[in-house]
Parts: C-alpha cells; structure tokens; sequence
C-alpha cells in the first residue's frame, strides 16, 4: 500500500502507533561509545542495554548530519537513540528531520531548497528507484556493501538495488503475513490456529457454525484487498512468479492470477462468511475491521480478521488483551511454504560525505538494529541481529519467520508497482479487487480490468 491519501496516511499512523505498543504487549504466535584505538563500542548502548559491537566506524568529530524519515512518537525515540550510539562512536552530531508523507515529495522540496537531508529513510522499493532516477540518491560506499554482504539474504540486498547498483540498506521489516483471532470465539468453537488454507476453510466453517461470522475484511481500503492477494499468490504461484507479476513481465490475464483469484473467492465467495456481507464489507475501514473482531463478548462481528503487526494498535483500542483475548498466527500456506510478505524502511544516502556513509553503514549492521529490537516494535532484516535481542515471543517468531524465509519472502507487490495501479484509491488494483469483493464470481472480467489498468499505469510509468 502507498501513502496517497488520507486513508493511507491513517494505515501509516497505525502502523506507527503499533511500533510504540508493541513493546508493551506480553503476544503469543504460532507457527510462525568507542575506543580510541578502533572505535568500536564499550558495549553499552544508548538505549541502557548490553550491545557488542561489529562493525569499525570512523571518528567524525565536528561533522553534523541529518536524517529525515517519517516516524513519530515512540518509533522515533528509539530510532533516535540508535542515532545517539552512532554520534557516541564517531564523535558526530546527527539531527532527525521529521518527514511528511509521502516522503518522495517532501524530499524533492527540500532539495528544490538546496537543504536536502543526508540520509533518508524510504518506504517502498518505488521510491527509492524515483530517487535514483532523479539523482538524488547516491551510491553506497564499500564498507556499507560489505555490511549489508554480510548481513542480509540476496533478496533484500537486491531490493535496496537499482541497475545492479546498491543504493538502500534496509534497516526496518514489518510482517504482513498474519491473521488475528479472537480466541473466545475459536474456544467456544472448538478449533484451533490453521497452518494451511484448507485447515484455514475448515475452521472458518467451525467458527460460522458457531454462530460468528468468520472474517472481518476492511474492504474500503483497497490496500487491505491487496495484501489479501498478494499472499495468495506468493504462496500459490511462487516467488517466481511473483516477481514477474510485480515487474508486468507476465499478464494479469494470465492462469496463475485465475487460480489466486478462484482461491481467495472460496472466502469472498461466502457472502455469509464476511462481516456485513461484500457491501458491508466495502463500507469497512481498516481500523474497524479490526475492532470489531475484539468487541462484543462472546458474540463480536467477526471471529478473524488479516493484516500485519500494526493491526496491534487497533487491538489495544478494544478491551482485548493481545496474547489473552487477541491471538494471531501466520497466513496459512495455500501452494507450497507458507506466505512471508514484508514492507520496509531503507537508508539512502542523499549528499554523499564520508560520514553520511558512515552512517548507513552502521545502520546495516547489527549493532544499530540489535539497540532498537531491544526496545521493542522493530523488526530488522537483518540475520545477524540475534532472536534474543527481541523483548517477548511474538517479535522473536516474527524475526525468525522473516529470515528462516531468507529468498523466499517478497516486498509488497503494490509497493512495487507504479502508483496509478498500486496504490491510488479508487482506482487500478485498488478499485478492481474492490469490485471483485463485491462480485467474486467473475473472475475472467477482473482479470481484464487488472491488466488494462496494468499496462497503462506501467507503460506511462505512473
């Protein structure tokens, strides 16, 4: 999903508000500073806790820095003390820049101004190609390379690359392969988390004989619509696939889009399975699909309800305990492995100087996101970043999920399209899967809708 809108500038904010809770919250998942010699860190970071250090950085002493991303409140304090670290070691000044959404504007007026940032923080894989495509990004040094060489899986190095050129370090995950349940209800109908898509049908039939309606699906927003697909279809067709479909290098009139959508109409088909039925559903913002599924006692509007981590923010507006009365487990497999979908933030270096290189280099580094997994609502992509940095189960099986994936995980495909299909309210994909919602029995005219308003948005380039 893209942050185009009022809508999207809500999902952001969730997501957001999530990172500060989640922390906070006791969760249960299934299934799923330096010497003078080196400059390497005593061992004590900033944010109060016990931290080794890996990577030699540079002294910087008197250089200043600025780093713009779009985090607020808690995500950015604990960002901002990982910050701190790096200006312990290196003898540099860093300031945060608040950013607006979308960041890709901000950043082009600050850069009309002459006044860019050094570094940014950049939300989608588009951006940071925008960015490169306009010359403002740089390329990444040596020593950031060898970092992200080291500590990353080929696909998150490739997705932080432009022409074969390293651009990005990708320094925050977040996990959008997750459905969340209320567990009274599951209790009260006797079944338990599904690990497959068709344990997945069963149990939606044991919560509906029940008495609860399965899902809540926050179908106003038609991003949630695509996330729905997207995991589908990773799982159903394969990373293979996926790419080639992320890319336009094969049609959304092709059999394997047909049998994703034929697969998620098993759910959307059942009008008595959604909460309000399609038109309901249509009418559902992403933030009450979620409460509404932990309100109501024994008896809410639905017993399930799909979306990532940040869906946790919305839960805690609910009298529900997440882990206790809130419980989540991971997109069942409907193909082969089960779905790892990621979205993500990436250090791009805007006015290239030793020290803004620095900086991304320690950012691709352990000892930058091993200080923010301990402070909880973070996850790294980072694999050298241990489990045991995480603060309670659930960000640990997440962490665990998204590397044990390593190639295999893929960055939201709306992210990656161009904005005009992927990520603009009302229309392409948006609109064509929200009219799919609504009509799950055809298949073949959505198909058609999906590769018409395809081929303009990525021949224009929009």
């Amino acid at each position: 999903m893209r942050s185009t809108s009022s809508t999207i500038r809500t999902h952001r904010a969730a997501r957001t508000a999530a990172a500060v809770v989640a922390g906070a919250l006791a969760l249960s998942l299934s299934g799923c500073g330096g010497s003078d010699d080196d400059n390497k860190s005593s061992g004590r970071s900033s944010g109060g806790t016990e931290t080794a250090a890996t990577v030699t950085l540079p002294k910087l002493n008197g250089q200043t820095l600025e780093v713009a991303a779009v985090w607020t409140g808690g995500e950015q304090a604990n960002f901002k003390k990982v910050l701190a670290e790096f200006e312990k070691r290196t003898g540099a000044k860093v300031t945060f820049v608040p950013a607006q959404d979308p960041i890709v504007n901000f950043l082009g007026s600050k850069i009309a101004g002459g006044q860019p940032p050094d570094v940014a923080l950049l939300p989608q894989p588009g951006a940071i190609k925008q960015a490169v495509q306009k010359k403002w990004a740089k390329p990444l040094g040596p020593e950031a390379r060898a970092e992200i060489g080291k500590n990353y899986s080929q696909g998150w190095q490739d997705i932080g690359k432009v022409g074969g050129t390293q651009y990005a370090a990708y320094y925050k995950a977040a996990n959008k392969s997750l459905i969340w349940y209320n567990a009274k209800v599951f209790q009260n109908a006797g079944t338990k988390e599904p690990a497959r898509w068709e344990e997945l049908l069963k149990v939606a039939g044991d919560v509906y004989d029940s008495g609860v309606t399965p899902f809540s699906i926050g179908g106003a927003d038609g991003w949630t619509l695509t996330d729905w697909f997207e995991n589908v279809y990773l799982s159903q067709a394969g990373p293979d696939k996926y790419d080639q479909l992320a890319r336009h290098k094969i049609k959304w009139t092709d059999p394997s889009v047909k049998d994703a959508l034929a697969t998620l109409a098993r759910i959307w088909g059942r009008k008595d399975y959604i909460a309000g039925g399609p038109d309901g559903a249509l009418q559902t913002e992403f933030p009450a699909s979620v409460t509404q599924t932990f309100t109501g006692g024994t008896q809410p509007k639905a017993g399930m309800v799909f979306e990532g981590d940040f869906a946790q923010v919305n839960i805690g507006e609910t009298k529900a305990e997440v882990g206790t009365d809130a419980k989540v487990f991971p997109f069942p497999a409907v193909g082969g492995q089960a779905p790892v979908v990621s979205g993500g933030d990436a250090a791009v270096v805007l006015k290239d100087s030793r020290a803004a290189q620095a900086l991304v280099t320690f950012l691709a580094s352990p000892d930058a996101a091993t200080i923010q997994a301990r402070l909880g609502g973070y996850l790294s992509p980072n694999k050298a970043v241990p489990l045991s940095a995480y603060p309670n189960a659930v960000q640990q099986k997440m962490a665990k999920a998204l590397i044990a994936a390593g190639d295999g995980f893929r960055f939201d495909m709306s992210d990656q399209a161009p904005q005009a299909f992927g990520g603009t309210p009302g229309k392409g994909e948006w609109k064509d899967l929200q009219d799919f919602l609504k009509n799950p029995a055809d298949i073949a005219g959505t198909q058609a809708k999906l590769e018409k308003d395809a081929a303009a948005a990525y021949g224009s380039g929009s």
